[in-house]
């Protein structure tokens, strides 16, 4: 038996804004009037970390009611006929709530919070809300496990050795503005096929090569599984 063709997906905030999760883009990068990095910057958690937890609370009360979209579900039944490698740069759970079992998250998740001083020491909190005095085993405050603005993103090199080994490449609902997620587009090899689902085409998308599917998350999976099924029958 031949083995399964490696689909590497990387999909962004557009993913999840059909389920309700708004992104900062959508409030012009703010967040009640609070500029992003003020809630999300090493800064903005030495400077107020109060409001930075209250941010990261009600983000994920909003998670919690959250449901995965069509879109997830669709990435989710492709394990059937593909090695499915996700890479998200969102910090939901829908992927995994949906089914796939794959899930690299970029810029780390919204269920888990971690120690101040030791990345190691993570803990899964689920959807409840984080309060100060909350304490890693050192005693330093718990703080969301998210790579913040201005940090490193520790998996980014697992994540290129992902897509250097694709053979299909779908990215899904990103701008391509945020790095150093979006050069990962440049790792991909040669032969892949390269494939971009967004209601807003990037311009770095047309000039990569890659075939445009100018739809949502749910329609434009349901149109490339379309095409991928025109095409292996043709």
């Amino acid at each position: 038996m031949a083995s399964k063709k490696s689909l590497v997906i990387l999909s962004g905030a557009g993913m999840s804004a059909e389920s309700g999760l708004k992104t900062f883009r959508d409030a012009d990068g703010l967040w009640e009037g609070h500029d992003v990095y003020e809630v999300a910057s090493p800064q903005g958690w030495a400077k107020n970390r109060r409001l930075v937890m209250e941010f990261y609370n009600q983000r994920r009360v909003q998670l919690g009611e959250a449901k995965p979209n069509a879109g997830h579900f669709a990435i989710a039944e492709l394990e059937s006929n593909f090695d499915v490698q996700v890479i998200t740069q969102n910090v939901d759970d829908l992927h995994e709530r949906a089914g796939s079992t794959q899930v690299l998250h970029l810029h780390g998740k919204l269920v888990e919070v971690r120690s101040s001083v030791d990345p190691r020491h993570i803990v899964n909190i689920g959807y409840r809300r984080l309060e100060e005095g909350e304490v890693c085993p050192q005693g330093s405050q718990l703080r969301p496990n998210i790579v913040w603005f201005g940090e490193e993103v520790p998996l980014i090199a697992d994540a290129a050795h992902l897509v250097a080994v694709a053979d299909i490449l779908l990215v899904i609902g990103t701008s391509l503005q945020v790095y150093p997620a979006a050069g990962l587009i440049h790792e991909a090899p040669a032969h892949a096929r390269r494939f971009l689902i967004d209601p807003k085409i990037p311009s770095e998308a047309r000039r990569g090569g890659f075939t445009c599917i100018e739809r949502g998350a749910s329609e434009g999976m349901k149109e490339w599984v379309d095409l991928l099924g025109r095409e292996t029958l043709e």
